[in-house]
């Protein structure tokens, strides 16, 4: 079996990432095709199986490829996959409009439909730094990017999803049914210590859906240590409203948040995320998580065996949480064997079996 896999690109090292490097683990031949790949960033796949659109060839497609949206579905649908038996993307965006001969089945992990265009698109708009002009005109060029949005899902012969909140989403949006496959954790890079320290951790990409301001707020007030990895555009704004007993670590390598994570009092996670892989490390490292109850946290965490929630997105919730949480009425070993579910052998496996049983059944005309 010829296998393609399809990325929407290569820009940032996150957990759609760690998914595609678990799939070309998995099939280590399979050429990865990518909008672009950004070498300095992401470093860990051999580049002579990148196979690059065009507009990797675009001017300052590293440091501005928002003004290149609306050649994506171009670049992406040009892609020439003939001769693949099977093409699996990765996606939460354009990577499942791949167009492929009939002869090949198509299989799409889905991260999640694109937020920009569907559940975030008014966040989106607010939030990018342009001018009026292009503010303007950027709601009618997500309107047209929504319509191919749609229609490419219907390119798509299965759909995976990585959460039962993105399956309902694929549900929503694309009207199509999907199967839960939860993304890879690699759970063995991260332990159980028995010497537990006297701060908080929250951290990862310092963007505002993360809601690390309302950690701060709360801090704030705490007087108490708090840890925060991580770099995106809120550091300034962040670091600006933060009292002296919160510290920003800035990036961090993965042995240094194995070390932070396993003697943190817990992990805070106030956001919405589609899945959630930070708070897996550090159930993996035996520390409980405090989270908003929404999200994959609603589906991860177990509440009073591996954390606890919080109701509202407010930094008052969190500091009720906080003030009555007990970092010392926890089984470690019992949130770690929790995590365990999540390993990244596990999602080989599944997502393995699942590949060979369609395509199987695609063989003999059935879909």
């Amino acid at each position: 079996m010829r296998i393609a896999l399809v990325h929407d690109y290569l820009s940032q090292d996150g957990g759609a990432e760690r998914v595609l490097k678990a799939m070309h683990e998995i099939w280590p031949e399979a050429p990865i095709f990518v909008l672009f790949h950004d070498k300095e960033k992401i470093d860990y796949f051999p580049l002579e199986n990148i196979r690059e659109s065009f507009i990797a060839k675009l001017p300052f497609f590293k440091t501005h490829f928002q003004w290149y949206l609306p050649l994506m579905p171009l670049a992406t649908e040009k892609y020439n996959l003939d001769g693949f038996d099977l093409v699996l993307s990765s996606t939460s965006a354009f990577a499942k409009g791949v167009i492929v001969q009939p002869e090949t089945l198509h299989i799409s992990y889905c991260h999640t439909p694109p937020r920009y265009l569907w559940t975030d698109a008014n966040e989106y708009v607010a939030e990018l730094n342009y001018g009026g002009i292009v503010k303007k005109f950027l709601p009618f060029i997500i309107h047209k990017l929504r319509i191919w949005d749609r229609l490419s899902a219907d390119r798509v012969d299965y759909f995976l999803a990585n959460s039962e909140t993105v399956r309902k989403r694929i549900k929503k949006y694309y009207r199509r049914d999907s199967q839960v496959i939860n993304p890879p954790v690699d759970t063995k890079k991260f332990s159980v210590s028995r010497d537990i320290g006297d701060y908080f951790v929250a951290g990862g990409r310092l963007v505002p859906y993360k809601k690390l301001d309302i950690v701060i707020k709360a801090f704030n007030r705490l007087n108490w240590p708090l840890k925060i990895f991580g770099t995106g555009p809120e550091l300034k704004y962040l670091r600006e409203i933060s009292k002296s007993n919160i510290q920003f670590l800035g990036k961090i390598s993965e042995e240094e948040k194995a070390s932070l994570l396993n003697r943190a009092r817990a992990f805070i996670h106030p956001q919405i995320e589609d899945f959630g892989i930070t708070p897996i490390e550090s159930m993996a490292s035996g520390r409980p998580v405090i989270a908003y109850s929404a999200g994959g946290a609603g589906e991860t965490i177990v509440s009073g065996e591996t954390g606890v929630f919080i109701k509202e997105q407010t930094w008052e919730s969190l500091l009720n949480a906080v003030l009555k949480f007990d970092h010392t009425a926890w089984d470690c070993d019992r949130i770690r064997e929790s995590a365990l579910r999540f390993d990244a052998n596990v999602f080989k496996t599944k997502i393995k079996n699942f590949i060979e049983e369609k395509y199987n059944a695609f063989k003999q005309g059935i879909i």
